[in-house]
């Protein structure tokens, strides 16, 4: 099996950007469905948590057309994404908003269970799909990387800006997977995360310098030109990495 992959990210679009894709309702979560929904590739993409943003559902049409795959975004916060100006939590009132975000909505064990569940639906809706894979972006990244241990059903799983990162999770790895790192994330743990990775599990670790946590997400800043450019830059190598472990 072969990608008719066009092997490059096309133009990012800074302002007005139109998502190309539609929504549905899948394994009861609203969910955005962008790309060739007869492919024999699918991604699920886990939002940040903020939600479903321009800039994020760009990055899931960009994946799409790159690797000609069926992209999906689900909505698991059910449209109550938290807040930006809950950040930064710099009030006890602002704390307090958030901790009952991460304990509720964004419960991690309980958004696990949630994704797991819904690719046996995905797979009954996709049927031409022979291999799904799965990214995050800061708190979707954790829940992809905990997806990714013994029984998972993805071939190959990746975390952009990672949140709450930990060394054992990559201990845990049964498949390939890859980390985008920006300069805002333990320096420690990220070296801890390539040296297993690097050693066997398979993927890549890499550490974008100048960009900051959230450059592919919701933060993502699409109108500086160097930002847009590392935007696309990642989202390229996002395609690579895919496109090498799911044709």
């Amino acid at each position: 099996m072969t990608c008719e992959a066009c092997r490059s990210i096309p133009p990012v679009v800074a302002q007005g950007y139109q998502p190309e894709g539609k929504y549905e309702s899948i394994a009861g979560l609203k969910t955005y469905v962008t790309g060739n929904i007869d492919s024999g590739i699918g991604l699920v993409d886990l939002y940040d948590v903020f939600g479903l943003a321009n800039q994020t559902l760009q990055g899931a049409d960009l994946l799409a057309r790159r690797l000609n795959a069926v992209v999906l975004v689900p909505d698991f916060f059910e449209g109550d994404a938290l807040s930006h100006d809950a950040i930064p939590a710099d009030t006890d009132a602002k704390q307090k908003i958030i901790g009952d975000f991460l304990a509720t909505k964004a419960n991690i064990p309980r958004n696990i269970a949630v994704l797991v569940g819904a690719v046996e639906q995905y797979r009954t809706k996709f049927p031409s799909v022979a291999k799904w894979g799965a990214f995050g972006l800061c708190w979707g990244g954790k829940v992809t990387v905990l997806a990714s241990g013994a029984d998972t059903p993805f071939a190959a799983t990746g975390q952009v800006h990672p949140g709450a990162m930990d060394a054992a999770d990559a201990t845990a790895l049964t498949i390939p997977h890859i980390v985008l790192a920006s300069k805002d994330e333990p320096a420690i743990v990220v070296e801890e995360y390539a040296e297993v990775i690097t050693n066997g599990k398979g993927g890549l670790v890499e550490i974008y310098p100048s960009m900051w946590h959230g450059w592919m997400g919701a933060r993502a800043n699409l109108e500086q030109e160097e930002s847009r450019a590392e935007y696309a830059r990642g989202y390229n190598q996002l395609g690579e990495f895919f496109e090498k472990h799911l044709c």
